[in-house]
């Protein structure tokens, strides 16, 4: 969708320390990125710096863009523009700030602003691993098609957003989130210290009892692959513990949603750690007062980087049946199935397709 649009949206990565400006044309960045200080703890310089960016990324272009659009860190009442809270990187933003209005003035064109999760599940249901996974499945034989998806991002948080049939969710209140759910291990904490960075460290801490707070997920990661000295079993289970939390509440949230679930994120780079985890605990079992067991998700969990699962999933049960009274017959699959899989095209370029096309997509429905 939108590969071939001819309209250009401008975007920003918005972090704490720089703001990158650039614009989006068919998918694809058109101009050379405009890196900036983003001035986090000044308003008024922050401001300036906004407006200075995309001032110059639309001098760069050769027609006026349709929109401006962006994620940009919450809390915030994203489909008004209006950020602010408790933003660690932003305290100039504490207090609200009506940024989208403030920037649909200055250049006279929509803006966007949304969740990175959000964005990030939206450029990989309608740019990524969706239309992938359908295409691969229509290549193998399968009538299977997928309309919905959930995507997480594994990094400084546990960002997630779901989208159904083309359609972003971000709810009445902008707080579509897993991220406050309980944590598998310690159900009185919040799942996302069990799923972030600082969750990856802490737990090499306690398995190792090294206390160097120096190392990082990479690291830790080369720890578990031999490449640095370290406790190498104390790594791998740094990486399966997260996995097996982040699994447990996905089971929580697909069991709602019943789609497709991709991650992205630096840290799935450890996935031969994570990976097995999160897959036990979405196929794990619960069980009835009675003594009875079933399934955690009612769908069959596949692993879709794995191509000999993907044939699987792709296969299903599919046979024909008889219409009663006739001698017509017709197929009938009667396997409830979903897949997991991390991201091909990256978080980053998830989230920027994801800007492009909901700006393009809320322009359409005008």
């Amino acid at each position: 969708m939108y590969r071939n649009d001819s309209r250009t949206v401008i975007t920003l990565d918005a972090g704490g320390t720089n703001f990158v400006f650039g614009a989006m044309r068919a998918n694809e960045f058109i101009v050379e990125p405009i890196t900036m200080p983003s001035n986090a703890d000044d308003l008024d310089k922050c401001l300036a710096t906004l407006v200075s960016g995309f001032e110059q990324v639309i001098a760069r272009l050769d027609c006026k863009p349709v929109a401006i659009s962006f994620a940009f860190p919450g809390p915030a009442d994203y489909p008004n523009g209006i950020i602010g809270g408790y933003l660690p990187n932003f305290p100039s933003f504490r207090d609200g700030v009506a940024l989208g209005p403030f920037l649909e003035e200055k250049f006279g064109i929509p803006v966007y602003i949304n969740n990175d999760a959000d964005l990030y599940a939206y450029g990989e249901a309608l740019a990524g691993a969706l239309p992938a996974v359908n295409e691969k499945l229509k290549a193998l034989g399968s009538g299977k098609q997928y309309k919905n998806l959930l995507g997480y991002t594994f990094g400084t948080g546990f960002g997630m957003g779901f989208v159904t049939d083309g359609e972003l969710h971000i709810g009445d209140n902008s707080c579509v989130e897993t991220f406050c759910l309980r944590h598998k291990l310690h159900p009185d904490v919040m799942v996302e210290e069990g799923v972030a960075v600082r969750a990856v460290k802490r737990v090499y801490k306690e398995q190792s009892g090294v206390d160097d707070p120096t190392l990082e997920p990479k690291d830790i990661y080369d720890i578990a692959e031999g490449k640095r000295e370290g406790d190498k079993e104390a790594a791998a289970k740094a990486f399966a513990t997260m996995g097996e939390v982040a699994g447990d509440a996905m089971a929580t949230a697909v069991t709602i949603v019943d789609g497709l679930i991709v991650i992205g994120g630096g840290i799935t780079a450890a996935g031969k750690y994570l990976k097995p985890a999160l897959l036990s605990e979405l196929r794990s079992q619960i069980h009835t007062l009675d003594g009875g067991t079933l399934n955690r998700v009612q769908m069959k969990v596949y692993d879709l980087d794995n191509e000999a699962e993907f044939e699987e999933f792709a296969r299903g049960e599919q046979r024909t049946i008889k219409v009663y009274g006739t001698d017509k017959e017709v197929t009938y699959d009667p396997q409830k199935r979903i897949g997991v899989m991390f991201s091909k095209i990256g978080a980053s370029t998830a989230i920027s397709l994801g800007a492009y096309a909901f700006a393009l997509n809320e322009i359409d429905k005008q």
